[in-house]
């Protein structure tokens, strides 16, 4: 069994950030729009190492100010020694969760389905991000799960489960009313946000 590392006494209330190459606002705009005790998964692969890594670093800059927790999505060792709290571990990378528990980072991978979330649970994650429980443009064409498959994957898991996939602020208030399940995470809810307040700010430039 993986002995699993204390949990932050907030992780569950988490509102979590995922960073896209697609979103319109960068990343660190959004995370300036999270409020404290939220996270952020920095994912961004497709960059080149040193634009990465310096957006990590102006990320981090936003997080420490602001009180977030920010996982980078890689191996164990880049999170380390980039500074992450965390790293987010692909399915792919399952096998690198005792390693990322040994240097004390926090844990967390995606779940899709049962095979996931049972590799998940023996890789000791400490916490799954499962997904797409709505319709999401970051799964085009796939079936969306729906509060009863996705509660099934969530005990399958043995973590603390956060929802993934066309989340809104009122769909996370239904999921909690209904399941007591407070953590949800999104890409595009954000985006939105972003938009909204730089619509707003420019009404208000332009009748000043």
């Amino acid at each position: 069994m993986v002995r699993r590392h204390p949990l932050p006494k907030l992780w569950l209330s988490k509102l979590w950030l995922f960073s896209d190459e697609r979103s319109a606002a960068g990343v660190a705009e959004l995370a300036a729009l999270l409020p404290p005790g939220s996270g952020v998964v920095l994912r961004h692969d497709r960059l080149a190492a040193g634009p990465r890594w310096r957006l990590f670093r102006r990320l981090m800059r936003i997080a420490r100010a602001r009180g977030l927790t920010v996982l980078l999505a890689g191996t164990p060792a880049l999170a380390k020694r980039w500074g992450a709290d965390g790293v987010h571990l692909r399915q792919h990378a399952a096998g690198r969760a005792a390693q990322a528990h040994r240097l004390g980072l926090l844990v967390t991978m995606p779940v899709h389905d049962a095979r996931e979330a049972r590799r998940a649970r023996r890789a000791g994650a400490q916490a799954v991000f499962i997904s797409p429980l709505h319709p999401t443009r970051s799964h085009p064409g796939a079936p969306a799960l729906g509060r009863a498959a996705w509660l099934r994957l969530a005990r399958l898991s043995g973590a603390p489960p956060v929802a993934l996939g066309g989340m809104t602020p009122a769909r996370a208030r239904q999921l909690r009313r209904t399941s007591g399940i407070p953590g949800w995470a999104g890409i595009d809810v954000w985006d939105r946000k972003a938009a909204a307040r730089r619509t707003k700010a420019a009404l208000r430039f332009g009748s000043g």
